[in-house]
């Protein structure tokens, strides 16, 4: 069984939303069919039908929970963390480093050196921010992660990588 957490990654709001329409109008078809079986006479198909309606109400009300529970996780997630603070390019945007900033309280996080080394002038702070960077950025590509990552083009170390023009 899926956590929470990677059922929440996995399904979308509009989804959880035509899920729990879903199981609502289910809801409301079993109990019409339980009330036309006891007029009827029918008790067994009553007694049927009322548990599942009951069945698709309690669905239908989790669900509910659960989508409240996606938005809250989303709005409490800083930007840094999720794909609106993130660059397509690689590293972070504006709007992420300012989350990040705003969650680490005296953090010197900056923008990347995004200059081409031939344009940096040689040892100035630019210069040495990119050179240590890179450094950094290869050993870790080399050390810590899978052969399918580190050639994948569009994995977020390469991608930083580029965009440090390393």
């Amino acid at each position: 069984m899926k956590s929470f957490i990677e059922y929440s990654k996995e399904v979308d709001k509009s989804e959880l939303q035509r899920q729990k329409d879903h199981h609502e109008e289910m809801a409301e078809k079993h109990k019409e069919k339980a009330e036309q079986c006891l007029m009827m006479g029918d008790r067994d198909g009553h007694a049927l039908h009322m548990a599942k309606y009951d069945h698709f109400k309690i669905q239908g009300e989790n669900l509910k929970g659960i989508k409240e529970e996606v938005e809250q996780v989303d709005e409490a997630t800083p930007a840094w963390q999720r794909k609106e603070g993130k660059s397509a390019s690689g590293g972070l945007n504006r709007k992420g480093i300012a989350s990040y900033r705003k969650q680490n309280p005296g953090s010197k996080l900056s923008m990347a050196v995004t200059t081409k080394p031939s344009k940096l002038k040689p040892g100035s702070k630019a210069a040495n921010r990119r050179k240590s960077f890179c450094a950094r950025m290869s050993g870790m590509k080399k050390r810590l992660t899978s052969a399918k990552t580190a050639k994948d083009p569009n994995s977020r170390i390469n991608k930083s990588l580029r965009k440090w023009n390393c």
